[in-house]
């Protein structure tokens, strides 16, 4: 995995490294350097190197995989994303292992064209690499998980928040695909409303800007990058996921874990996820108006808030586990393996 120290997908690659040591799988997992990431990996007794993952002409990392594959002799080889993808090498004489590609987005198909099999998080992803040539026999859709780790909520005082103001939380990188411009937006337009905004990213500074220019800034916290998501769940009570790309959304189920009601936008991921009015709500990409409309919805109907947080809830014991979920990864590897 050559993926960032930060991000969705980088995440989870972590916590399905630790799940699947935790069901015996003899797996070694290869970085790029990561000092926090290593040290998670290798408490939970996972076997990590790390290489550079450079560009063109880093020919060391490609050295160092083939090194890994010939000394470990593997069943299945697991590329997370483009990068990695790129440096898999081919298998040599005498090399039986089968190249399992994890796009996690809607990548160009040419990136996993060396691969023997992909797996990726949704159908309707799933159906994007079918529709570009992939064989339905060679390509598995399974989604994440988020492990089940609730915790008490973060003190509102921590970031000078009023106990009684409608508290609203987004998480994620401060990107344009994330939209956080569309959430401050919304906020403009929801006066009791606060928002604890928690992630890093190149859009910091414009965002920050934007909440100066349009009046909201004194309601807005920048958290920086949070670890441990959980307290600020729990402390939440509205979760805001206004991504205009989101190919699965781990956010989506780290909200339906910790029973805290949902305004989505219908981007891929959430939109193929929530089953609008029944466990969140769903608006539509880049409405500012409809989402502050819908978090206004949620914020004066506290039924529903309590009857989407307990849908949510029960959406994430019924398909999003970790029980639920690493025993299928075990099974796609042991019948492409077989």
């Amino acid at each position: 995995m050559a993926g960032a120290t930060e991000g969705g997908a980088e995440t989870f690659f972590g916590r399905l490294a630790i799940g699947l040591q935790n069901a015996g799988i003899d797996q070694h997992v290869v970085l790029r350097p990561s000092v926090e990431r290593e040290a998670m990996l290798q408490g939970a007794g996972v076997a990590v190197s790390t290489v550079p993952f450079g560009g063109l002409l880093d020919f060391s990392t490609r050295r160092a995989i083939r090194k890994r594959i010939a000394d470990s002799a593997p069943d299945i080889v697991l590329s997370w994303m483009n990068r990695a993808t790129s440096f898999c090498p081919a298998r040599r004489a005498g090399q039986t292992f089968i190249h399992v590609g994890s796009p996690r987005g809607y990548y160009a198909p040419k990136y996993y064209r060396a691969c023997d099999h992909l797996v990726v998080t949704t159908d309707d992803l799933a159906r994007f690499y079918l529709d570009s040539g992939w064989p339905a026999d060679r390509v598995d859709a399974i989604p994440n998980f988020v492990p089940d780790r609730r915790a008490d909520p973060v003190a509102r005082d921590r970031y000078d928040t009023p106990e009684d103001a409608p508290l609203l939380l987004a998480l994620g990188r401060l990107h344009e695909n994330k939209a956080f411009d569309i959430a401050i937006d919304a906020l403009s337009r929801l006066p009791d409303c606060y928002l604890w905004l928690g992630g890093a990213g190149p859009l910091e500074s414009d965002l920050k800007a934007q909440a100066e220019a349009t009046g909201v800034a004194d309601r807005v916290r920048f958290l920086g990058w949070v670890q441990d998501t959980a307290p600020l769940f729990a402390a939440a009570d509205i979760f805001v996921c206004s991504s205009r790309h989101e190919p699965f959304g781990n956010i989506v189920i780290e909200a339906w874990l910790s029973g805290t009601p949902m305004v989505a936008a219908d981007s891929e991921g959430p939109g193929s996820l929530i089953a609008d009015g029944e466990d969140g709500l769903l608006v539509p990409v880049d409405d500012p108006a409809a989402l502050a409309s819908a978090i206004r919805a949620l914020v004066e109907d506290k039924d529903m808030s309590v009857r989407l947080a307990a849908a949510g809830r029960q959406r994430y014991e019924e398909g999003f586990t970790e029980e639920k979920i690493v025993p299928r990864y075990v099974e796609l590897f042991e019948r492409l393996s077989s």
